[in-house]
């Protein structure tokens, strides 16, 4: 199984170059703070024009603001499968996916570390492949040039007590790229640069490397 993995494109979905992949995951920011309807929609379309047989798994990140008001608008995106604090299994692959993040006042933040350690303590011990829009804390969640972490702790010891193959996120945007633990595969995905273009390649793996 081939699977590609993408995050924080912002509503320049066209300009990706994805391939052809067994499995789309998506780990959130796909619109702009939900400002365009037309571009959820162009972005559904896009979805579909990709080849990934299994399916195209979305979680929602801190932009996706329209789906924290209303989960039903699950709907504009029929080609995916979106992924709200809930499990999938895909082929005997269990995944688990959550879009919470520390920030307070975008869409899915919950500033207390104590309701983010709640939410995380939901995570199933099984999980083989878990999503989140932010990172554990520590875990590509800084640019090269800044020792200022934004991931969450929380999430962290989440991680270190499942010990899912594969954890992938986005939301910092200097942060892309892959570190692996004696447990887990971690994987930034963000696609945006820091010049608001997309500036990064999908991350495509195979579940051997897993």
């Amino acid at each position: 199984m081939k699977i590609a993995l993408i995050s924080d494109t912002h509503e320049l979905h066209r300009s990706v170059d994805l391939g052809r992949c067994d499995l789309l995951i998506h780990a959130g920011d796909w619109t702009f703070f939900s400002q365009r309807l037309d571009q959820i929609q162009d972005f559904d379309e896009w979805l579909q024009e990709q080849y990934a047989p299994l399916g195209r798994i979305l979680c929602p990140g801190n932009h996706e603001s329209y789906l924290e008001r209303d989960p039903s608008l699950r709907s504009l995106t029929p080609n995916a499968t979106v992924l709200i604090n809930e499990p999938l299994n895909i082929r005997g692959l269990k995944v688990f996916a959550s879009p919470a993040t520390p920030l307070f006042g975008t869409a899915f933040g919950i500033a207390k570390a104590e309701d983010r350690a709640r939410l995380y303590a939901q995570i199933p011990l099984d999980t083989d492949i878990l999503i989140t829009h932010g990172p554990p804390y520590g875990i590509l969640d800084a640019s090269p040039e800044d020792s200022h972490h934004q991931g969450c702790p929380e999430l962290l010891t989440a991680v270190k007590r499942v010990k899912p193959k594969l954890h992938v996120f986005g939301h910092v945007h200097s942060g892309y790229g892959m570190y692996r633990s004696s447990d887990t595969l971690f994987v930034n995905a963000s696609l945006l640069g820091p010049h608001g273009d997309i500036e990064n390649k999908p991350i495509v793996l195979t579940i051997p490397e897993l």
